[in-house]
């Protein structure tokens, strides 16, 4: 699952500090810049161009829908690609689209002629453009801005229509910097704060722009193309490519911290425990990173201003090398003292984004029960290390299954899986997973191109949990989640409680470029094709394309499904079905679904929390609705205020109901800042702190566990009917358990 940022929100983004994981030893070049600015014009490299024509080979032929790269699909790619340029219609004005407009049904060609000049020539522009508007911007700055205007700006400009002209262009961003500027000023900063904010934001803008290279040229185009075909189908370049590897299978080789842009610099955000840096000793959250050095005696070169990737690709490296960082202290000034230290690169467990657990007590009417809760932000697997035959091969499901043992030797009673925000990953790890919960049988079908289906199951006997369980999704829950989701519901195996998921019923297969080349280095140059290339169906025979997984008990919706699901893509792939395969359901719910729907419903009805969530959801649908802002100094004033006091509101119900985290005082509503420009240090204690808040949604999935354990044990029939097997697995009941399941990971 993905969103499809622009090219303008990425550098908004990177302006915000997106972290990366940082750990590739680099080409030391010697270039001890302090920027690394590309030079102007961009053009495409020979392989990029062979790269363009050999993805489209696989497109056109491989692809589960595979179109034809004609002028139709070319005035495809030409509106996909403005859209990831300048989807807020911002940089290009309607003499730019006039000058673009003998492109739309040339970009066929391009790709089959090896010839990118076109789609480069526009990412140049956007580049010129981009640095003219932010230079026009700091102009600005210096005689500032009347605020007893009647103006607006309306700042949701996906529908609106191209400045005609340069003169509608500066009037739009004046309206944006006026915001930039009032937004500051409501939040007590004097004109001076805010010029300079505010021009080091555009300076440091511009920075960024000046250092996007062809790579990223190229990455924005073949995006386009990738995601015409399909919402899912996604080209990823090298530095792509090797991110990807890494976030499938949660390590790498490198130092073992999470890096972050803040200003100039990039900076420490968080010690992988267990890596080089956190054993050394001497790298601290904060600390920020002035130079790299590789090996014992390589040179130093000076990172200041780097853009993020770049200086990442610098630390990470093979495992067993070393790598010099010179470092700024946290607590020291500009001119402070700078540090050597000394690593040598390992191979490093990102165990932040493994599936993790704990235990939550509820308790009610005289009775305290233990409910597990096991979080998977993803379904991962380490494929390299699988194929190799490494029997500890990183795995979500080795993990889960490991977590339910540690659970059950803990005494709890039901369990839920937390697949909320996990966008999937291994279709092979959803159907494994799915195994620890059911005895055997068929998990999903897949379907390929030709229309062949295979039946997807579990073949080994036996189950890693029996008793009552709930899989907690919401709308970013999303292709292998809605795979275990469906499953564990057609079985009628656990409670799906939460929000309607996602809605992606496809499979994307990687095909590494290189392997098809005669690049004969051991750096990749062609990068690779995430490409669709099966449907995934149900074993009831329906799909999750478009529609997603429908809960059991359902939670309020948030009002994100108009923008964000399959069903906002315009290209997604229609709803079908097939024949249901051979499965029989192992225990049928609806024999105390309405009595758990009736307990919520009474419940969250006099929950100060529940109440709570859905005022504050309420408010949220309110401010998201809004596209347009005064720039009145006074209305906005006044309306910040009712702002401050309904969020006062709701921290002071927080405290009531959370206790107060940390006891000092509460943030700002809006400080006009963008994150890079607050304090880390606050920003980590914050997050800290939101992980600390009440989450009542987790709260009440563990309550209804509560309260089917409580009918299961109250009522013998019920419990035949409900339970797995006839309750022949569980230990609620006070049957004999069968054997334990093998770890599926171990047993393939």
């Amino acid at each position: 699952m993905k969103l499809r940022p622009s090219l303008a929100l990425l550098l908004a983004l990177a302006v915000t500090g997106v972290g990366v994981h940082a750990q590739s030893a680099a080409d030391l070049t010697g270039d001890n810049a302090p920027r690394k600015y590309s030079t102007l014009p961009l053009t495409a490299t020979v392989n990029q161009a062979q790269a363009a024509q050999l993805s489209a080979r696989f497109l056109t032929r491989f692809h589960y829908d595979a179109k034809p790269l004609d002028d139709a699909m070319s005035q495809k790619i030409f509106k996909a690609y403005v859209d990831s340029l300048d989807s807020e219609k911002v940089f290009f004005t309607q003499a730019d689209m006039a000058k673009f407009a003998p492109l739309k049904t040339q970009f066929d060609d391009a790709i089959w002629n090896q010839d990118l000049a076109g789609p480069f020539s526009m990412f140049n522009l956007y580049i010129t453009r981009a640095i003219d508007r932010m230079n026009f911007a700091r102009g600005l700055l210096k005689q500032g801005f009347d605020f007893n205007t009647n103006e607006s700006y309306n700042f949701d400009r996906k529908k609106a229509e191209w400045p005609k002209d340069q003169a509608e262009l500066d009037t739009l961003w004046r309206e944006r910097t006026m915001n930039d500027w009032l937004r500051l000023k409501l939040a007590g900063k004097s004109d001076d704060e805010i010029r300079k904010t505010l021009d080091k934001r555009y300076a440091g803008y511009i920075d960024r722009v000046k250092q996007l290279d062809g790579e990223d040229a190229f990455q924005s185009f073949m995006n386009a193309y990738a995601e015409s075909t399909d919402p899912h189908t996604d080209y990823l370049g090298p530095r792509a490519a090797e991110n990807f590897d890494i976030s499938m299978k949660l390590s790498l080789e490198g130092i073992g911290a999470v890096l972050q842009a803040r200003d100039e610099y990039t900076a420490i955000r968080e010690i992988v425990p267990a890596g080089p840096a956190a054993k050394s000793g001497k790298v601290h959250v904060g600390d920020r990173i002035v130079a790299i050095g590789e090996g014992q005696n390589g040179a130093m070169v000076d990172v200041i201003g780097w853009r993020l990737d770049d200086v990442v690709k610098h630390i990470r490296g093979k495992k067993n090398t070393t790598v010099r960082l010179e470092i700024l202290p946290a607590d020291a000034g500009v001119d402070g003292k700078h540090e050597l230290v000394t690593l040598v690169r390992q191979k490093v467990s990102i165990e932040e984004q493994a599936a993790k657990k704990k235990v939550i007590e509820i308790k009610d009417a005289g009775v305290t029960r233990k409910i597990g809760v096991i979080d998977l932000p993803s379904f991962y697997s380490d494929f390299g290390a699988r194929r190799e035959g490494d029997k500890n091969f990183k795995s979500a499901t080795r993990d889960v299954a490991k977590l339910l043992g540690e659970l059950k030797a803990e005494d709890v009673e039901g369990v839920v899986i937390d697949l909320r925000n996990n966008g999937g990953g291994s279709l092979a790890e959803a159907n494994e997973l799915t195994g620890l919960f059911i005895d055997q049988g068929p998990v999903v079908q897949v379907r390929d191109a030709r229309g062949e289906v295979q039946v997807q199951g579990d073949d080994e006997p036996g189950m890693s949990w029996g008793g009552p369980m709930a899989v907690l999704v919401n709308r970013g829950s999303a292709s292998a989640s809605e795979i275990f989701a469906a499953a564990i519901q057609d079985y009628g195996r656990g409670l799906i409680i939460g929000q309607p998921t996602f809605g992606k019923g496809t499979v994307q297969n990687l095909v590494d470029l290189d392997r098809f080349t005669r690049n004969t280095s051991e750096k990749p140059q062609y990068g690779e094709l995430k490409m669709t290339i099966q449907e995934f169906f149900r074993i009831n025979g329906g799909s999750t394309q478009l529609k997603g997984v429908t809960p059991d008990i359902q939670y309020p919706k948030n009002g994100d499904e108009k923008d964000f699901g399959e069903s906002t893509y315009d290209n997604a792939l229609p709803w079908t079905q097939i024949p249901p395969a051979d499965y029989k359901p192992v225990a049928d719910l609806k024999a105390y679904l309405g009595q758990l729907q009736t307990k919520h419903d009474a419940r969250t009805a006099n929950s100060p929390s529940w109440k709570l969530m859905l005022d504050e959801l309420a408010q949220y649908k309110k401010m998201r609705d809004k596209t347009t802002i005064s720039l009145n100094f006074a209305q906005r004033q006044n309306e910040r205020k009712e702002q401050d006091a309904l969020q006062a509101e709701f921290r002071a119900r927080h405290k009531t109901i959370d206790g107060d985290v940390d006891g000092s005082d509460d943030p700002v509503l809006d400080d006009g800042l963008n994150a890079n420009e607050r304090s880390l240090k606050s920003e980590l204690k914050q997050e800290k702190d939101a992980k600390k808040a009440a989450d009542p949604q987790l709260e009440e999935t563990a309550h209804i566990l509560f309260d089917a354990v409580g009918l299961i044990k109250g009522d013998t029939k019920l419990a035949a009917e409900v339970l797995p097997y006839g309750g022949r697995f569980s230990s609620v009941t006070a049957t004999a358990a069968a054997p334990e399941k093998p770890h599926a990971a171990d047993a393939h």
